[in-house]
């Protein structure tokens, strides 16, 4: 493995959706030194685009379900707009950065979700060994930063509506094998809270083991269980560690300070 080290980001569309905080976060993000990866979503911009255009933005259990008008709005938004939007302000920030979906150098290839209980349209789910480690390598070599909407491609000409997070996590799996690559998941809380209400509570370090206590114990529960699942599920697949914290701290990154730490053991 190289000894190149490598930040994946993941800002939420809460952040996408604010025009001062997110001016706030790509300030900090530009100003982070060495290799890194900007994965976004798109917020609420295609909901409001597509009741715009008499467009019905259906959602099941917070899941879009994409069909074929939906598709071309995110495709519009999250590829274009907001990406775009995105590379324009780190630019301002001396931070040279590139848009990219997944067909884009053929970065990331992902099959259309079967249809099971629910039908969700074009939306994209990522295969092992779908992503093209060695085209992102290329840019990150050539000094680019990569900014990643959540825009898939089956290979065969159809686009695919991708969840960010998923892409996150399947980037760093990937380039784990060529850089010593952390995973940054930016949201609303401080980091995993031991208790709610208390955004001070913030634990700093959990473990695979204490992971599963936390569990039992009810600390950890509903929403935050699949997104650290998935955090460990990368860490046990090659990835350093995962942070979890608020996007407003990115800043304290490079001090090891920011929000909660999963790590192996």
């Amino acid at each position: 493995m190289s000894s190149s080290t490598l930040n994946i980001i993941k800002i939420g569309g809460n952040v996408i959706d604010d025009n001062i905080q997110l001016e706030d976060f790509l300030e900090k993000f530009a100003a982070i030194p060495g290799k890194k990866i900007l994965v976004h979503g798109g917020g609420k911009i295609a909901s409001r685009l597509a009741s715009k255009m008499g467009i019905e933005a259906k959602m099941i259990d917070g899941r879009r379900i994409t069909d074929e008008e939906m598709l071309d709005v995110v495709t519009m938004v999250y590829a274009g707009l907001t990406n775009k939007k995105v590379v324009a302000t780190l630019q301002k920030y001396g931070c040279d950065a590139i848009g990219l979906s997944g067909a884009d150098g053929n970065v990331i290839k992902a099959i259309k979700r079967p249809v099971r209980e629910i039908d969700y349209g074009f939306a994209g789910d990522i295969l092992a060994d779908s992503v093209n480690s060695a085209a992102i390598k290329k840019f990150l070599d050539a000094g680019f930063t990569p900014i990643f909407s959540a825009i898939t491609h089956n290979g065969s000409g159809q686009l695919l509506n991708t969840n960010a997070d998923t892409i996150a996590s399947a980037l760093a799996t990937a380039l784990s094998k060529l850089y010593e690559t952390s995973l940054i998941y930016c949201f609303e809380k401080n980091g995993v809270l031991s208790n709610l209400e208390d955004e001070n509570s913030v634990i700093e370090t959990i473990t695979a083991v204490q992971f599963e206590t936390l569990k039992k114990q009810g600390v950890i529960y509903e929403g935050m269980i699949p997104k650290l699942d998935n955090a460990f599920d990368a860490i046990n697949k090659g990835v350093k560690n995962v942070f979890i914290g608020n996007a407003s701290n990115l800043h304290l990154l490079q001090q090891q300070k920011f929000g909660t730490c999963l790590v192996k053991k």
